[in-house]
């Protein structure tokens, strides 16, 4: 007796990759990355001392993420190499978030479309500008759909309850002071709980930083003189 071939509609099959990836993404604890008036700040969710969410890419690059941990670190590795690279090739300033941000889109998209099983994942890319109005900041899917943002963007779970908490507000405009309350807020608020210091991961992309690198992360006693100032 023959087997009658199973077959599954190519939009049926997209829709249950993007399902399955979201429904991985949703489990993790959230990120958003929030414009000050001096740079950029990337703050998470994490409690984990070692297993960061929120890492350096480059000179002016920095990298968030949400979802499976060894999903995103190796996507944080090849973005690290990609830098490397193109910045050793040609010239550093060639390294820019726009360029770094197709690479993961393009890998996004084709592990998507053509494994079995997608990357569980979605990113942030934020480069700071040598002026605030050429900062960047750019959110990726797990499918390699690409969102640029102005002010701020979350990615996880709790994405759109953080993103509905700063709503309409310009944060570009604000000291890190205020920033940092503000995010810590939306990810509390997001959480229905309150966050400690050791509850957080937390970097800046500072644009007073001397020399080539501006990435800096805060140390549990930084964040909380943020919060005490």
């Amino acid at each position: 007796m023959s087997q009658v071939p199973f077959y599954v509609s190519p939009e049926q099959l997209m829709k249950d990759r993007a399902d399955f990836a979201r429904k991985g993404i949703a489990r993790g604890r959230s990120v958003v990355v929030l414009r000050y008036n001096e740079g950029i700040l990337l703050l998470a969710e994490n409690p984990s001392p070692t297993l960061h969410k929120i890492a350096e890419i480059y000179d002016r690059i920095g990298f968030a993420a949400v979802g499976k941990y060894n999903e995103f670190e190796t996507m944080r590795q090849a973005g690290v190499r990609y830098a490397d690279l193109r910045g050793y090739s040609y010239h550093r300033s060639d390294v820019t978030a726009r360029g770094l941000t197709n690479a993961y889109a393009q890998t996004l998209a084709g592990v998507f479309t053509t494994e079995s099983k997608p990357f569980e994942v979605e990113l942030v890319v934020a480069e700071l500008g040598l002026t605030a109005d050429t900062d960047q900041l750019y959110r990726l899917s797990y499918d390699g759909s690409v969102i640029d943002e102005t002010e701020h963007v979350a990615i996880g779970g709790q994405a759109d309850d953080i993103t509905a908490t700063l709503k309409d507000l310009s944060t570009s405009a604000l000291p890190l002071r205020e920033v940092f309350d503000h995010g810590v807020r939306a990810l509390a608020t997001a959480s229905s709980g309150t966050l400690a210091p050791q509850d957080l991961e937390a970097a800046v992309l500072d644009r007073n930083a001397n020399g080539h690198r501006t990435f800096k992360r805060l140390s549990n006693a930084m964040m909380a003189q943020l919060r005490e100032d």
